[in-house]
């Protein structure tokens, strides 16, 4: 039964006589429904100025709500009301309280009277105006509508009930409406749905059809309602038995205290209960973490599995699982710390660039695995520490060379005793970030054994695809090294697993020009040379003469290591001489440099001081770099024959019998000739005897001082050469082209013959090293003698 006062309030409503046209207000993330009372909040000054005169006039304005935003539009709480962005059905509010506050808003008290729909706007400024359409109510008490409205107000009132945000009066005035369309708009206004359900309720006018539709609303809101409850139960239980534990624990602590047994095991494990509850971990890490815990309570502290179960707990809470370091991208900076750092080696300068640059674009991209390939001495490994500080990481190095045991980089299983996580957790927990700078450095000299093979271990660790998910045996738990920025450095290729060499982005460094090595030599080694000897530069100066002197005369190599040694040696005797009292700066130049360092090692000891008959200089490439290789060839009496010596490796004796073979079919056809090859003994050697060679990139030095004993014609001893010979006389294409023109430029050559096929490699080297020499590339081996016999061979042949 309906009280008297709501057939009062009812009755006074619909007495309201709404005008044809009204001051439409739209209404975001609600909807107003009739005979419902409703406060406005109104701060905008165009909707103050509605609400000014609607009071003034007939108190009577439209309110309908706005339509939801689509995905693909932007929300500007700015913007005004186009007068399209609002439903076509609405609700007419009279107004019964105003209120203004000191801040210039407006609030108002209002009550819902009918259903309206708004047809043609008939004003746009100030606000919008709107003729409007009275909706009839629509009168249903039929069976079936009173069922459903038995079954919305039952559901209503068990959701009451469920809900802390409801009033438990509405329970009451849900049970006393006995109008089906007014019990709608009830329970309507008071779920939390979403506005364009609300809207449906809004816009049905027959009172079964509204009900029908909200029951189904209903029921789904219970549902939700009903599932909140019981997780909040469960909740509530586990924090009850959470708490009583603490309240019996602290108890137990209480007792200990009073009878002085304070058990210091117990105060380890509160604390570790501390530290796994402070430390944030992935949820699997912290399962693991609180299942070794629990068993650690009922373990006896001086049991020997207590020991393995609390240091596995400490690695895991000392591990930077959700710890990363934010990358600095600024690409101007990165530049001048590699540069300030590292002078030269462009192309990996470039290679960080263009990360950072990708990384500053795409922040999930993987980082690559990059090698740097090159001789001893040339940055690679202290380029990490620039890269890393480039990057605002934090960097960490891990040796490679002579490691047999795969469990270096996997761990042991914790069934061992001592066992230990592996090397690259080991480096994450010191850095303290799951995204540092990782260096595996000599990768190339990894080894393997019984102990198992550390280079397959590491086929997961640099794999992008792979080392999100990579498990150390001693953790048995997957660690995300997908954000690690891994570096490897080599000194060759030859000795890396292919499977482990295509997963990285192979980097060649060539070592450095004499006047690529005096910059260094000026700008990092003699600065800090004179630092670690305890100098200052106001003690010593050195000349750029003096330093091109050490670089040419005392030193032989691609890197820079040999020159900063040879450097410290120079200052040492400088520091001796300030530390016996004299104090005079000293100025060291190319007039007193042998003071310092003794006679000139290297002075033309690595070229010949004339061309010679049998004489050639090859170019060879090593793990060091490349160097020059002479081929000395010798006539004896015998019976023919080639005789090899030198350490020379099964390449190479081969690449000198095709020299010899392609020789004799093409040259010895007189009788002459042939009797010269069978008179004599052919003896060809490689100085340096004692270093083992091998390689087929001596053909044509072998070929040149062949035809230059054949004929006797010298060789320019200012001309060196590289490339394998067929046994057509073709030159064919060969490696470490770089490294080798370097040598040869070093020592002083002149002129380098090189194949064909390799003239692309000639990009690569410094634009001073190419004005210096002059490089013929030839396809024939006929064409390499042209250039390096003193006279031509063919008018000695003619001349026989």
């Amino acid at each position: 039964m309906a009280t008297e006062q709501e057939h009062s309030e009812s009755d006074a409503v619909e007495s309201v006589q709404i005008p044809r046209t009204l001051a439409i207000l739209p209404i975001s993330d609600a909807v107003i429904f009739p005979y419902m009372m409703v406060p406005l909040v109104l701060s905008d000054e165009y909707l103050i100025q509605l609400a000014d005169d609607v009071l003034a006039d007939s108190k009577i304005l439209g309110t309908f709500a706005q339509r939801p935003l689509e995905d693909d539009e932007d929300e500007d709480p700015d913007a005004e009301p186009d007068g399209e962005d609002v439903y076509e059905v609405g609700t007419a509010v009279v107004i019964q309280k105003m209120l203004r506050f000191p801040d210039g808003s407006m609030r108002l008290l209002g009550q819902g009277i009918a259903r309206i729909r708004r047809k043609k706007y008939v004003s746009t400024e100030p606000y919008f105006v709107s003729e409007v359409e009275v909706l009839p109510e629509i009168e249903s008490k039929d069976a079936k509508t009173l069922a459903y409205s038995r079954g919305v107000a039952n559901n209503f009132v068990k959701i009451v009930d469920a809900s802390e945000q409801l009033s438990d009066e509405l329970k009451i005035v849900a049970m006393n409406i006995d109008d089906p369309g007014r019990l709608a708009d009830m329970v309507a206004t008071n779920l939390d749905i979403d506005v364009a359900e609300k809207q449906h309720v809004l816009e049905e006018l027959a009172p079964r059809a509204r009900l029908e539709y909200l029951s189904k609303v209903v029921l789904r809101e219970l549902e939700v309602v009903e599932l909140g409850e019981k997780l909040q139960s469960r909740v509530r239980k586990s924090i009850d038995k959470d708490q009583r534990e603490y309240y019996l624990r602290q108890q137990l602590k209480a007792i200990q205290r009073e009878l002085g047994d304070v058990d210091q095991g117990t105060v380890e494990l509160d604390e570790l209960r501390e530290q796994i509850e402070a430390v944030e971990l992935p949820d699997h890490v912290h399962e693991v973490a609180l299942k070794e815990y629990d068993r650690l309570t009922r373990m006896s502290p001086g049991a020997s599995e207590y020991t393995v179960s609390k240091t596995y707990v400490d690695w895991l809470l000392e591990l930077p699982w959700m710890v990363n370091s934010k990358d600095n991208l600024n690409l101007k900076r990165a530049q001048k710390i590699l540069d300030r750092d590292h002078y030269g080696l462009e192309d990996v300068k470039e290679r960080i660039l263009e990360f950072l640059a990708v990384k500053k674009l795409k922040d999930d991209m993987r980082g690559p695995i990059l090698c740097l390939v090159g001789p001893p001495g040339v940055g690679k490994t202290s380029l990490g520490k620039s890269i890393a500080a480039a990057m605002g990481r934090e960097f960490y190095r891990l040796s490679l060379g002579g490691m047999r045991d795969e469990a270096e980089i996997r761990g042991h299983r914790r069934t061992y005793v001592g066992a230990m996580p592996g090397r690259l957790i080991h480096g994450l927990k010191v850095t303290g970030t799951n995204n540092p700078v990782i260096m595996l450095d000599e990768i190339d000299k990894l080894g393997q054994d019984f102990r198992g093979d550390p280079a397959s271990a590491l086929l997961e660790v640099l794999d992008p695809a792979q080392n999100s998910t990579f498990t150390d045996h001693y953790l048995n738990l997957p660690f995300d090294l997908s954000n690690v920025f891994f570096m490897t450095t080599a000194n060759m290729l030859d000795t890396i697993p292919r499977p482990l060499r295509d997963r990285m982005e192979i980097t060649q460094l060539n070592g450095y020009t004499p006047q690529e090595k005096l910059e260094i030599a000026r700008r990092y080694l003699l600065p800090r040379q004179i630092e670690e000897n305890g100098l200052t530069p106001k003690q010593i100066a050195v000349s750029n003469a003096a330093l091109r002197e050490i670089i040419t005369d005392y030193t032989a190599e691609s890197g820079v290591r040999t020159l900063e040694r040879t450097i410290g040696k120079v200052c040492r005797k400088v520091a001796r001489g300030f530390a016996t009292g004299k104090r005079k700066k000293v100025s060291v130049s190319v007039k007193n440099i042998e003071d310092f360092l003794g006679s000139s090692r290297y002075s033309d000891e690595e070229r010949k001081s004339k061309p010679m008959v049998g004489v050639c200089a090859g170019l060879a490439w090593t793990p060091v770099g490349g160097r020059i290789l002479f081929v000395e060839a010798v006539a004896v009496r015998g019976k023919g024959g080639l005789r090899l010596t030198g350490q020379l490796g099964s390449v190479m004796q081969e690449s000198a019998q095709a020299a010899l073979s392609y020789l004799r079919s093409r040259y010895a056809k007189s009788n002459e000739d042939a009797a010269w090859f069978s008179a004599y003994e052919i003896h060809v050697h490689f100085p340096a005897g004692a270093v083992p060679k091998d390689g087929p990139s001596a053909g044509i030095a072998l070929a040149t001082a062949l035809m230059s004993l054949f004929r006797g014609i010298p060789v320019h001893n200012r001309v060196a050469m590289t490339g394998e010979i067929s046994l057509t006389g073709e030159v064919m294409p060969i490696g470490g082209l770089v490294a080798k023109i370097l040598a040869a430029h070093r020592v002083g050559m002149q002129e380098i013959i090189i194949p064909l096929s390799n003239e692309e490699d000639l990009e690569e080297l410094p634009e001073e090293v190419l004005d210096a020499l002059t490089i013929h590339t030839v396809s024939r081996v006929e064409q390499v003698w042209d250039i390096a016999l003193t006279r031509d061979y063919r008018a000695v042949v003619a001349s026989r």
